[in-house]
């Protein structure tokens, strides 16, 4: 039998019960499960996922203040103005990839 060790690792009770629940439905237990998480990080390198902060959702043109709304016009045209435009069709299209709409 291959030798083991711990690890002691600080969780929120709520999470942890989660994620027991769905690795038990997968069959897994947590132990293999962080088993896997490490032998990724060793082959990838890293860490085998994104880390990113999670895409902010577009603001309602009615909650921006008259400021903000004047800002962001501005914004609009200075990047007219650079020649930094792109047909309707694809923008619609990437706010839709872009926010899952």
């Amino acid at each position: 039998m291959a030798k083991t060790t711990n690890i002691y690792v600080r969780l929120e009770p709520g999470l942890k019960e989660q994620a027991e629940a769905v690795l038990g439905q997968l069959g897994i237990p947590v132990s293999n499960a962080v088993n896997i998480f490490l032998k990724q990080v060793v082959m990838q390198r890293g860490i085998p996922f994104d880390v990113k902060l999670p895409a902010t959702k577009p603001k309602a043109v009615s909650s921006l203040t008259e400021t903000e709304l004047d800002a962001e016009l501005e914004k609009g045209f200075e990047d007219l103005a650079q020649g930094n435009i792109k047909a309707a069709e694809k923008a619609f299209s990437d706010i839709r990839k872009d926010y899952g709409i």
